[in-house]
Parts: structure tokens; sequence; C-alpha cells
């Protein structure tokens, strides 16, 4: 699905968002701290994140109870916590009792009646656009609290970039690019400090100023492996730098990417159309890197602004007779269009990292490998925060 450029509804605090086009009654609810109702929201995102766009309480009660551990590959662990209200284990447990599975039964159904009832699911069970709704205003509320939480705020500065002039200056570190190395003055510094040969902390760097306006387009890899909780903080880590991008005054797009190309969204200022577009995405396919950096390069306008990408995956790709080629070579051709990369590792092996390296390498961005998903979106508004 293609989203359209939008220039509608700049969001740059919550009470902005909240009155989006968004339901007024979920959004209130949410906002007053309606229990049952962020309940039903993380159900719904539950589903949604482990490639289900409906809820049959029959079935999920079927399969609890012929086998746990093939509902929990089915359902995720998160939906099956958020539906019954037990914890994995208590819920091993008590399913042995034939008094609790009565009980669940019915708790179960009530819980999908109810959903349908207010609009949240159609008679088949399948998610309606109140629910994906519901379901994008939960993501937001609980990435929000999570943002305030560890502190994440605004940018202290926009003064730097790799784009622009040369100006003043500064000690080389990690991230920087070679290509802004100025020899004479790391030379210079060397012989100050009496080294005979040039070590890396001799080495000086020129800053640059910023041109202004950055455009960042967020790719995340919906291959089959990313199933899950894993594909929820994905999400979550994007909601995080859209929300803070467009409160900077940048503009923030989409490429979800698996074996086909098949959501985009066009760098926006419109905070409620990234979060509609996002919530919705499932994992089910194989990886192709190099149809994700086509497609952000046409997403990209043609003008003289910073322009970024940022590759969510936990995989090397899989599509195409010279996967690692291609993309290299689209790579290439979106520097050689003003497009940095950078990638954002999940867990990947060695094979991954070492490709990861040469994109970063000639896209002149960054590489970051993440072991624990719940410091992803303080590295992807990190990676955003060095542009």
């Amino acid at each position: 699905m293609i989203y359209p450029r939008s220039e509608i509804g700049e969001f740059q605090q919550h009470e902005e968002t909240s009155n989006s086009d968004f339901d007024e009654g979920l959004v209130q609810s949410l906002v007053e701290g309606n229990k049952e109702r962020s309940e039903q929201g993380r159900m719904l995102e539950s589903s949604i994140n482990q490639g289900l766009f409906s809820f049959n309480p029959e079935h999920l009660y079927d399969k609890l109870v012929q086998d746990y551990n093939a509902a929990e590959k089915i359902y995720g662990e998160g939906m099956l916590r958020a539906v019954t209200g037990d914890d994995p284990n208590a819920l091993k447990k008590n399913l042995r009792f034939p008094e609790y599975k009565k009980q669940l039964k019915e708790k179960i159904k009530h819980k999908a009646e109810q959903m349908k009832r207010e609009g949240l699911l159609q008679k088949d069970y399948s998610i309606t656009e109140k629910g994906f709704e519901l379901a994008s205003l939960t993501l937001y509320t609980e990435e929000l609290d999570k943002l305030e939480t560890k502190g994440l705020g605004e940018r202290k500065s926009k003064d730097k970039s790799h784009y622009g002039e040369r100006m003043d200056v500064k000690d080389y570190r990690k991230g920087d690019r070679y290509k802004d190395i100025t020899i004479k003055k790391s030379i210079r510094h060397a012989i100050r400090r009496g080294h005979l040969k040039l070590e890396v902390e001799d080495l000086k760097v020129h800053e640059r100023e910023s041109r202004g306006k950055i455009y960042v387009i967020y790719g995340l890899d919906a291959s089959g492996s990313m199933k899950g909780d894993k594909i929820g903080m994905c999400k979550k880590a994007g909601v995080a730098l859209a929300y803070r991008a467009i409160q900077e005054r940048d503009k923030v797009g989409l490429v979800v990417f698996g074996s086909e190309v098949e959501d985009v969204v066009y760098p926006t200022s419109d905070f409620g159309l990234f979060l509609k577009a996002i919530v919705r995405i499932r994992a089910r396919k194989q990886t192709d890197i190099a149809k994700t950096i086509e497609s952000a390069i046409r997403l990209f306008p043609h003008e003289n602004i910073t322009k970024h990408l940022v590759l969510i995956t936990d995989a090397v790709p899989t599509v195409g007779s010279d996967p690692e080629g291609q993309t290299l070579s689209l790579v290439s051709r979106a520097k050689d269009v003003g497009i940095t990369v950078s990638v954002i590792g999940i867990g990947i092996n060695e094979e991954g990292i070492e490709l990861a390296k040469k994109i970063v390498e000639i896209g002149e961005g960054r590489l970051y490998v993440v072991k624990d998903l719940n410091n992803l979106d303080s590295i992807v508004i990190e990676d955003y925060y060095s542009l």
C-alpha cells in the first residue's frame, strides 16, 4: 500500500496528536487510563505483530487447550497474556484444571464479543478500521511513556551535519567520515604531542555546517523471523523516531520490506499518517534490502536537503541471484544522489555484520548491533541525532 505525501497535522505535542483524525472516544479512553481499553489495544497490537488480522475466540481457546506451546507460536506470549490476563507460567499450570478452562473459555469469548459490539472487530472477528486505530494509539501511548521515562528529549543542537561547508575542526571519533580528516592539522597535532607516528588519537576532522531540513526514511524488515515482539519493538522505535523528528520540523517516511516492498509512506510531517501505516505491518516474508534502498531513492525529493535511510533488519538479504552485490550497488547509487545509509542489526550473525559494515562504509552512515531490544528506540533516535 502506498501512503501519499501529506502535509496535514504537524504534531508537536501529545495533545496535538490526540486531536488528529483518530476516533475521539478511543483517544479519550486511553488518555484517561481506561484499563479495559488499554488491554483491548494491546490484544489487537499483539495480534497484528503475530501476523494475524483476526481474533477468533474459539480457535484461540482450542489451540490453548490442545497444545500451549503451539498456541504461543501462533499467537505470541504478549497476545495470550493480554487475552487471558495470566502470565505464561500461571496459564500453563492452570490449564490442567477443568474449572479454570471453563472460566477461560467464557472470558475469551466475552472479550471478543465485547470488541465486536464496540466496533473493534467485524462479525468474522477480523480487525476493523477502528480496531487498527486503537492498536496504533496504544502503540503510540506506550512508546511515549517509555520515551519520557528514559528522558530522551529534544536534540541539543542541530547545527552540525555531514552535509554543508567545512567549518571548524574537532577530534576524530568513531563514526566520523575518513574523507573529513584534515591531514595537515592531524600531523601538526601529533608533532605537538611528541608522536613519531600518526596515532588515531591525533586525528582531526572537519565539522560541517548543517543544510537544515532533514528527511529520514525508516526501512523496516518484515521478514518472517521478525514476527512477534521483535517487530513490535521495531514499530515502537519507528514511532519514537517519527515523534522526535516531526517535533524538530523534520520529515519521516517508511518503507516496509520483505521479498517485496509493499508499504511505503513518503517523508511526511503528518505523524498520524505514519502511525496508522506502521501499526499494520505484519512479518511474513524474506529479506530483500536492495529493493528497499531502490524504493527509498524514489521516495526522497530531489532537493538539496539532508537525506538519510536507516535500515532495521535481523538478517542478510536472501532474495535474488546476487543479493549482496545488488544491495551494495544500490547503496552506492543512493550515496550518489546524496542519501546516507545506516544499519541497525538486531542480533545479526557475522555474515550480516560484515555486509552491514560494507553498507555503512559506502553509505557513510553508522552501524549499530542490537542485543537488547529495549534499547532499540534509543539507538534509532541516536542515529537521527547524529545527522
